[in-house]
Order: structure tokens, then sequence, then C-alpha cells
């Protein structure tokens, strides 16, 4: 494997640690919203994001790097609780919270963090393969 593939394999791998890091920074604030309500009657709480990816070539190297291709609202239903004395309560007393379930987000959070582990043992693995062929041609 030449250097230059080397270059092209940290390169995709770093690809996949800014979309991980994304998707970690879109968790993070799903569970930081998860118990937040809204402040009056009618009013709509926080509503839980999701992150999608694409595949991009990448010309320039001839291959696919991964991109965010958006943060997208999860349209699921909002959550009802039952709470006649919360400010943002309804006629009949439900105030709707956050469709935001914190055992998905750490889920999510999860496979991130094992994606994102991934793509630095990748980065770890070609700089010393890379490190090693310098050392040999010194």
């Amino acid at each position: 494997m030449a250097t230059s593939d080397l270059s092209t394999v940290m390169g995709i791998a770093a690809s996949g640690l800014r979309a991980q890091s994304t998707r970690m920074k879109v968790v993070a604030e799903n569970i930081a919203n998860a118990s937040t309500t809204p402040s009056a009657p009618g009013e709509k709480p926080y509503q839980r994001q999701v992150v999608t990816f694409k595949n991009e070539f990448d010309r320039a190297q001839g291959v696919y790097k991964v991109e965010v291709d958006g943060i997208k609202k999860d349209n699921s239903e909002f959550i009802k609780k039952f709470d006649p004395s919360h400010p943002a309560a309804d006629a009949q007393g439900y105030v709707l919270t956050p469709n935001v379930k914190p055992i998905m987000e750490s889920m999510d959070m999860r496979e991130s963090q094992r994606s994102y582990d991934a793509n630095l043992n990748v980065i770890e693995a070609s700089r010393s393969m890379l490190l090693k062929t310098i050392e040999i041609l010194r």
C-alpha cells in the first residue's frame, strides 16, 4: 500500500469521525432536552432530532466518504403526561412533552461511539503503517 493510499484511508476514516461527532452532538441535545416542557398551553415541546448520512464520492481521491445528509425532526408523536397543575396543561390536564426516549438515545450514542472508535482505530493503524514505511525508507 503506497503512502498516498494510507493518506486516503485516513481521509475516509476522518469523514466517519466528523459524521459521528455530529451525531453525538444531536444525541446530546436530545438527551439534554428530554425533560423540558412548554411554558404555556398550545406550545410545542422540544422535538427530537435525527442525523441522516449519505455517501459522497470524492473525485479527487476516487473514494466514497460519509457525509451528514441532514439533521431532521423526528415526527413521532409527542408524549402526553397528565399534570393538571402544570402551566402548559391543556383543558383536560395534559402536558405535551418531548418525543425523546432516553433508551433510544442511549442506543444511538453507543452506536455512534462504536463507529467513532472504529474509525479512530483505522486512522491509528494507518498512521502506524505510514510511520513504519517512513522508518524503513530512511
